[in-house]
């Protein structure tokens, strides 16, 4: 369409947090990226309960006539998992306490990433506490910083009778 005004991605995450406030979810994120496949525009959205499918279609349908103006081939509506990255203030908030993975850009004391409790982020400052020492990384220099998720071999256990088939 010839002078079509598309709309900025920022616009859109403005209209996302209002429709989120409306269904009572937590917008996590909105993001606009090109892959091989096109460009998708991508809504990562939560509740503390847990998010449910019924709560994903029912932000994809309202959401989508409101952004048709973005430059997208393809959106997605989705919750952000368990391994998320934390991004805002928010996040890191809500993290505090927490064993997390944090990867940088470059080595710092030989190595890249580290795994330990999230003390805090202030400042642009990220502490963490990774034994006995504590060790603060400059944001900017941090890759990402996810909860550290690990599972053991029960957790990944078949509880299911045997010969019994999952549907």
């Amino acid at each position: 369409m010839p002078n079509r005004q598309t709309m900025p991605v920022k616009d859109a995450a403005r209209i996302a947090q209002k429709l989120a406030d409306e269904l009572q979810v937590e917008l996590v994120d909105v993001e606009l990226v090109k892959e091989p496949a096109g460009r998708f525009l991508r809504f990562y959205i939560e509740r503390p309960e847990g998010i449910a499918l019924d709560d994903l279609e029912a932000f994809h349908k309202r959401i989508q006539p409101l952004v048709e103006r973005v430059d997208y081939d393809y959106m997605e509506v989705s919750s952000p998992g368990a391994d998320r990255p934390l991004k805002t203030q928010r996040d890191f908030e809500k993290a505090e306490g927490m064993e997390v993975e944090l990867k940088t850009y470059r080595p710092v004391h030989g190595q890249k990433r580290f795994i330990g409790f999230l003390l805090g982020y202030k400042d642009g400052e990220i502490t963490l506490q990774i034994g006995d020492e504590k060790i603060s990384f400059a944001k900017k220099d941090v890759a990402v910083v996810r909860p550290n998720i690990e599972f053991d071999e029960d957790d990944l256990k078949d509880d299911r009778p045997e010969g019994e088939e999952e549907v």
